[in-house]
């Protein structure tokens, strides 16, 4: 039985860089090391699961998938320390629903997800995507009827108030203290805690918030939520960032209600099919600013993960309880 490191070159370098990488071996108790680009097939990954049925299984991105059969395959694997995000394409549910015990970069990456989220907002409130085309390619500059605004004390509302959008609040309370959110399985402690006001309804969010800050989860229920009705309730002058799921979104209605009303601005860095198609109608707008998923972990960030990856390993093995591992519930939950 030996543990498995599958990650490439990037990967090793970019999550476990200055000495990171000599703790996850030793904690790995020198591991077979297998490089995702090497394997040629499906059926050569399940000769190396077989060949060293793992314990652990430290992986990444271009880690090939488990197979549903698993506990035939590596019947010792007990604990998947998954480096990056969402583990769909990686874990079968059934191997979750088995015990496997899967973990992956979770709350380490809410700081740079909520940064990124600030600098949308910053970008909506002096209207970056217009001043950047009209700059560069149409030799613009601003005349004394140009509207420009500040994001200090404007009303900003969060739909999520999970770890992202707390780290979130931290960020925006020098700019504002009319912060509220629509979350309603979060319990009122937290609200308080944060001091964030808590919204009955997305109407109220919607209509009574400058900025509307998308965070929620997608799940059954959340999918298609924000509707057209509610992006026209958000005031003159105000914007919509989403930096959560593309498909909690109707974004059809969002491209049209972004046509027809200039006076909002839009950003965003998800989408509910990506990347992005070509024939977007997002593209080009001038009031819709776009990021290509960019809100995850910047690549001098990944280390965060990395240590996030790293204090699991230690923890298993020491019999410790872990940092944000998957169940059913949150891996259904995943994209």
């Amino acid at each position: 039985m030996k543990n498995i490191m599958c990650l490439n070159e990037i990967e090793l370098e970019t999550f476990l860089p200055e000495g990171r990488l000599d703790k996850a071996k030793a904690l790995l108790n020198s591991p077979h090391y297998v490089d995702p680009t090497s394997v040629s097939s499906k059926d050569e990954w399940l000769s190396i699961l077989k060949e060293c049925d793992p314990e652990i299984l430290m992986a990444g991105w271009k880690t090939p998938p488990l197979p549903e059969n698993l506990s035939e395959v590596a019947p010792n694997l007990k604990y998947v320390c998954y480096l990056p995000g969402s583990i769909r394409k990686l874990v079968p549910r059934s191997a979750i629903e088995n015990g496997l015990i899967v973990t992956s970069w979770g709350s380490s990456i809410s700081r740079t997800i909520s940064e990124c989220a600030l600098l949308l907002t910053l970008s909506c409130m002096r209207r970056v995507r217009y001043w950047t085309e009209e700059m560069h390619i149409n030799g613009g500059w601003k005349t004394p009827e140009t509207e420009t605004q500040s994001l200090f004390e404007r009303r900003v509302g969060l739909h999520g108030l999970g770890l992202i959008s707390q780290k979130l609040v931290d960020l925006l309370k020098p700019f504002t203290d009319h912060i509220s959110a629509f979350s309603p399985s979060v319990p009122d402690e937290i609200y308080e805690g944060l001091g964030v006001s808590r919204c009955s309804t997305l109407e109220d969010l919607f209509s009574k918030n400058d900025v509307i800050i998308e965070l929620a989860a997608l799940t059954p229920k959340t999918e298609g939520m924000i509707t057209e009705e509610l992006l026209r309730m958000i005031p003159k002058g105000g914007a919509f960032v989403n930096v959560g799921r593309g498909a909690v979104v109707d974004e059809d209605a969002l491209a049209r209600v972004a046509a027809d009303r200039p006076d909002i601005q839009v950003a965003l860095d998800v989408y509910g099919i990506e990347p992005l198609p070509v024939d977007s109608p997002f593209r080009g707008m001038k009031n819709v600013m776009l990021f290509p998923h960019l809100g995850g972990p910047t690549i001098d960030r990944r280390r965060d993960a990395g240590d996030h990856g790293l204090e699991n390993l230690r923890r298993y093995l020491n019999g410790e309880d872990l940092m944000d591992p998957y169940d059913v519930r949150l891996y259904d939950r995943a994209t």
